[in-house]
């Protein structure tokens, strides 16, 4: 039995800028050629991995053939930025299915979160993770979002999943604003899970603080879109220089305040990939409904002000 952190370069990958770009539809089908320039967009951006299939990608919605079929673009056209490839499902056996599709595209990773519909105790995740890292080498990064997938792991949950083989990095779904309370939050992870897994914070409106706390990664929303500021905060926290970081994401505020102003990350992302021409338009899968006119126009107003375009 592989022990923990046995797998080799387990870890390297899975720091810095991870842009999770949109799945764009058209007329109910994945448009291919939509999805082919948002890639190579963050290709031309640098990002330090890309992972297809996150919940901005709107894995939840699209079939096995149209995931596989996902994955296997994103590697064709990442020209060797490491992709990750989303493959949470409601079954265990589905779940199985999807991993073989990311192995074949060419993944350097996995990300998988614990999807629900009845819900699921801590003794159902573990036993998913357990599978799973048992039936691929592929990495691992553990999918900690409440809001989508109405499960929520403890610390301790973590530490039983980081004994695995192949856990590689956790999503922790953001930090507290205070930075004494954020670094605090990221060193108990730390020392629950070990070195060997890093640590990613998402919610881009704190990513900052978490990066500053120490978070190893962003695994970003808008970096799939609109990777350049994304890129300035991480790298400023990479470097050292956190009050770049701050200010950054300060200037950004306006975009974070729509992200909770409409609902979510999601819908807003859409309006500004389909007012920056990089998407079609309405590119969500039904019954998930884009923005209306007055606040695409209010997104417009603010990707303009702040010189996103």
């Amino acid at each position: 039995m592989t022990t923990r952190g046995q797998r080799p370069d387990a870890t390297g990958a899975f720091t810095g800028l991870s842009a999770f770009p949109l799945t764009p539809l058209r007329d109910d089908t994945v448009d291919e050629a939509a999805f082919v320039g948002l890639v190579e967009r963050l290709v031309a951006a640098g990002p330090d991995s890309i992972t297809a299939l996150g919940s901005t990608g709107s894995y939840a919605y699209l079939g096995r053939e149209e995931r596989a079929r996902v994955a296997r673009l994103a590697v064709e056209q990442a020209d060797g930025v490491p992709v990750f490839v989303g493959v949470g499902d409601l079954r265990t056996s589905h779940v199985l299915a999807h991993v073989d599709n990311a192995e074949a595209a060419g993944a350097a990773g996995i990300l998988l979160a614990p999807m629900t519909y009845q819900p699921l105790t801590d003794s159902d995740v573990f036993e998913l993770f357990r599978t799973v890292t048992e039936y691929t080498e592929l990495p691992v990064i553990v999918y900690d979002n409440p809001g989508t997938t109405h499960f929520t792991f403890t610390t301790d949950l973590y530490a039983r999943i980081a004994e695995l083989p192949g856990i590689a990095s956790i999503k922790i779904p953001g930090v507290p604003t205070d930075p004494v309370a954020a670094r605090a939050r990221v060193a108990g992870i730390r020392a629950a899970v070990g070195e060997h897994v890093t640590i990613g914070v998402s919610g881009d409106a704190v990513a900052a603080a978490g990066l500053n706390a120490d978070c190893d990664a962003w695994y970003s929303v808008i970096g799939g879109t609109l990777p350049s500021p994304a890129l300035t905060i991480t790298r400023a926290a990479q470097e050292g220089r956190g009050a770049d970081a701050t200010a950054e994401s300060d200037r950004l505020a306006p975009l974070w305040d729509l992200f909770a102003a409409f609902g979510g990350s999601l819908r807003v992302v859409a309006a500004i990939a389909e007012h920056l021409g990089l998407a079609p338009r309405e590119c969500l899968p039904l019954p998930v409904r884009g923005l209306g006119d007055p606040q695409r126009a209010a997104i417009a107003g603010v990707v303009d002000e702040l010189g996103l375009a």
